[in-house]
């Protein structure tokens, strides 16, 4: 079974993991765990959760790293650095969308990816951010083993992930984001109505 870690810190952005998460979870061959920094956090929403895993204790092995945006992503604490580090030089598949690309942004491991984010003038100030490769503005972006994605693209962000990790083919994504974009009713005017097959 593959293992899907989402990375979530105090006052977390509940609805922008909330498509990949659900869509993982439904499938009997993903497993999908919380990683975080502290035993419970509490998310914007107001939800509060019990993670899985603190930060250090993470299993060895995992399929996909998931940075939820936040308030948090300002935090410099070591640990979640060398999580970071480590998924990174493993070549694990990251996808990090809102707060969470600025986090990138300042620690460096933006600069060899093509990358979308809240705002690139958001960046200017950090040392460690000499970017090779281009900021896109488009709302997510996927190059290499890492998507990032703004705040308001938790669908485009879900599909690009998906596609990273060949969760099922590129149609049957689509026709997913789709459904969750443009609503059901839309979705049965284009593709047909997926209860009368």
């Amino acid at each position: 079974m593959k293992k899907a870690l989402f990375l979530i810190l105090e006052e977390y952005a509940d609805w922008e993991g909330a498509y990949l998460s659900s869509t993982l979870n439904q499938r009997e061959d993903w497993s999908v765990d919380t990683i975080s920094l502290d035993g419970i956090v509490s998310s914007i929403g107001g939800f509060q959760t019990s993670v899985d895993y603190i930060i250090g204790s993470e299993p060895e092995d995992f399929n996909l790293l998931v940075m939820v945006g936040g308030n948090s992503w300002s935090d410099d604490n070591k640990e979640l650095l060398r999580l970071i580090r480590t998924t990174f030089q493993n070549n694990i598949p990251i996808g990090a969308i809102c707060g969470a690309v600025d986090f990138l942004a300042k620690n460096g491991f933006l600069n060899d990816h093509n990358h979308t984010g809240n705002s690139v003038y958001v960046w200017n100030d950090y040392k460690n951010y000499n970017p090779e490769g281009n900021f896109l503005e488009k709302q997510a972006v996927k190059d290499k083993n890492l998507v990032t994605a703004n705040g308001t693209a938790p669908i485009e962000f879900t599909k690009e992930v998906l596609e990273l990790i060949e969760f099922d083919t590129p149609e049957n994504i689509g026709k997913m984001m789709y459904m969750n974009k443009y609503g059901f009713y839309n979705y049965c005017e284009k593709y047909g109505n997926p209860y009368l097959d």
